[in-house]
């Protein structure tokens, strides 16, 4: 099973599968999996969310 890291600027928020990430979010799972993608990244600052896959 893959597990995300969601982080808001430099914090850690949480780490989990997509879908524990997208319940502490309160959002759907493909918001999550957009997260992590290079489109979602271009379109922010630093300073928003990320979602970077743990290996």
């Amino acid at each position: 099973m893959t597990e995300y890291a969601l982080y808001k600027a430099d914090e850690l928020l949480i780490i989990g599968t997509v879908d524990k990430l997208a319940e502490f979010q309160k959002v759907k799972r493909e918001t999550i999996l957009f997260y992590a993608t290079p489109t979602y990244q271009k379109r922010t600052t630093d300073k928003g969310l990320r979602v970077i896959r743990v290996v």
